[in-house]
C-alpha cells in the first residue's frame, strides 16, 4: 500500500502528461489512432449490414430474428463509435 499524499500523486500525473513523446511513440500513437478510426468505421458498417436488408443480404436476414439483428446493429454502432472516440482521444500510454 502506498503512503503518499494525494497532492504528490496529482503532481506526478501532471508531469507525466507534460512529458515529451519520442518519435517512435508518436508513430505508434498515429498507427493505433488510425487503426481505431478504420476499425470503428468498419464496425459501424457492419451495424448497417445488420440493420438494413438489401438484395444481397436477404437470405441472411431471413435466417435470424429481426429483434436479434437490431440488437446486433445497436451493439455494433456503440462499439464502433467507442473505437472512433478512442482513436480521437489518443490516450494509449497513460495508466489512468
Amino acid at each position: 500500500m502506498l503512503f503518499c499524499s494525494p497532492n504528490l500523486i496529482i503532481m506526478a500525473l501532471e508531469e507525466f502528461e507534460k512529458q515529451q513523446v519520442s518519435e517512435r511513440d508518436k508513430g505508434l500513437i498515429r498507427m493505433k489512432s488510425l487503426t481505431n478510426y478504420v476499425m470503428g468505421l468498419l464496425i459501424i458498417a457492419a451495424g448497417f449490414f445488420f440493420l438494413i436488408p438489401i438484395d444481397a443480404t436477404l437470405n441472411f436476414h431471413a435466417k435470424y430474428d429481426a429483434d436479434l439483428l437490431k440488437v446486433m446493429a445497436i451493439t455494433c454502432f456503440i462499439y464502433g463509435f467507442f473505437r472512433i472516440f478512442r482513436g480521437y482521444k489518443k490516450n494509449y500510454f497513460r495508466e489512468s
